[in-house]
């Protein structure tokens, strides 16, 4: 297996950031879903969303890194087909992309103008504020948009993983292949 993509398959690389992503968004969404069907003091939600900002953070890393990957590789991957069904992908990717980006900026501003500080794994990357320096407008967006877009990725994310089974159990024309291995 190539390090880099190709356009017959995506590359190891590409591979390992697309399951990693996979895993850790399961993981997020398994966390908010159990605090909203179970509540949120229920042991499994309080299990799952426990470390919410921490993955969150390796969350945001990696998606940003992938991103960077995926345009380096722009040209050598995999062509979505042609035509109408070519632009659907195209537009379903650059809105997941958009979206995996988005979701986490909104905490991270949110992070930056509220009262606490952010410290993921120790690691101070916002101080606290004092209540009168606290920016409203900054902490608004961030609460009103964080997890509303996250529920907009999850529908995507539902649609994506669909399609992924459309094309191989009906259409049976290897899409899916080229990125499980």
């Amino acid at each position: 297996m190539t390090i880099r993509d190709s356009t017959a398959r995506y590359g190891a690389v590409s591979r390992a950031f697309h399951w990693a992503v996979a895993a850790l968004l399961l993981w997020q969404f398994g966390g908010m879903l159990s605090e909203r069907i179970l509540g949120e003091d229920s042991p499994l939600a309080a299990a799952l969303s426990a470390n919410h900002k921490q993955v969150g953070t390796i969350l945001f890393v990696l998606i940003v890194a992938r991103a960077v990957w995926a345009l380096v590789n722009r040209g050598r991957r995999p062509a979505h087909g042609p035509g109408l069904q070519g632009y659907a992908v195209r537009l379903g990717h650059f809105a997941l992309y958009a979206l995996m980006l988005a979701v986490p900026s909104a905490a991270l501003l949110r992070a930056w103008g509220n009262e606490r500080a952010f410290a993921p794994f120790g690691f101070q990357i916002f101080a606290s504020r004092s209540p009168d320096e606290v920016v409203a407008t900054a902490t608004a967006i961030g609460s009103n948009f964080h997890g509303e877009l996250a529920w907009i990725m999850g529908v995507l994310i539902l649609g994506h993983i669909a399609m992924a089974v459309l094309h191989q159990v009906v259409l049976r024309d290897g899409t899916l292949k080229r990125m499980a291995g």
